[in-house]
């Protein structure tokens, strides 16, 4: 089970690699003034969102189902920090269908927020990382 578990490693990794960079290319994109930019950033942000993050979302998610039932939800179900991880994975998501509806702000050329509250979105991506990889790594309780 452990090819499961480095898969679903990778596509978790690959997953935050578009979570991280998305809100960064919004805040390049929010401050653009040029058709040029606007137009780059668009693709940019189309092919980051569907060609890499939303993928890695899906096979994170699959690959952490198939443990769940194979082996982890009958060792751990009764774990407080499994429900937390759960948890967080939930908000993770929306997290990430709030990325897509920036998507479409941008594409549409309905973006009213500036660079600076992307930079905050940013942020987001960290906490959920740190707080993830010490419950499944500690398992404190």
């Amino acid at each position: 089970m452990l090819w499961l578990k480095a898969l679903h490693l990778i596509f978790m990794v690959t997953w935050f690699a578009g979570l991280f960079y998305l809100p960064r290319l919004y805040v390049y994109h929010a401050m653009s003034d040029d058709e040029i930019s606007n137009q780059r950033f668009k693709v940019m942000e189309r092919k980051l969102y569907f060609g890499i993050m939303t993928p890695g979302m899906l096979l994170t998610l699959a690959f952490g189902v198939w443990m769940l039932a194979d082996y982890a939800w009958s060792l751990y179900s009764a774990a407080g920090w499994l429900h937390l991880k759960l948890g967080l994975l939930v908000l993770m998501v929306v997290y990430h269908l709030f990325c897509g509806k920036w998507l479409l702000d941008f594409k549409h050329d309905r973006n009213r927020r500036s660079h600076v509250y992307y930079r905050w979105m940013n942020e987001i991506p960290v906490i959920f990382l740190i707080a993830i990889i010490w419950l499944a790594v500690l398992k404190p309780f």
